[in-house]
């Protein structure tokens, strides 16, 4: 009995480790590799280290952003950390359900 005991709380860590740092990771990951592959041409997009651009052109494993008129980039897809026009369309749901809300 006293060796079921010594045994439950390594056995209760690893479940709260998995519930807490591994599902949510995977999670993440799935998300951002559901942003890269729906990326597409006239995209406004930040990359991770906050540069802003639209998409010009998309490769294999790269693509290139235009960050300002004649100024273009070429950057790994993974570099992408989101597309500004979901931000955009998130307000405009957001601000129609309050609209509705309030007739």
């Amino acid at each position: 009995m006293e060796g079921l005991s010594a045994l439950i709380f390594p056995v209760l860590l690893v479940v709260i480790f998995y519930f807490m740092l591994i599902r949510p990771q995977k999670r993440r990951v799935a998300q951002h590799q559901g942003l890269i592959e729906s990326l597409d041409l006239g995209d406004e997009i930040v990359t991770i280290g906050g540069l802003y651009g639209t998409i010009k052109s998309i490769g294999e494993d790269d693509l290139v952003v235009e960050v300002a008129p004649g100024t273009s980039l070429r950057f790994v897809k993974s570099a992408i950390a989101r597309r500004v026009n979901e931000e955009v369309e998130d307000d405009q749901e957001v601000g129609a359900t309050s609209e509705e809300e309030g007739a």
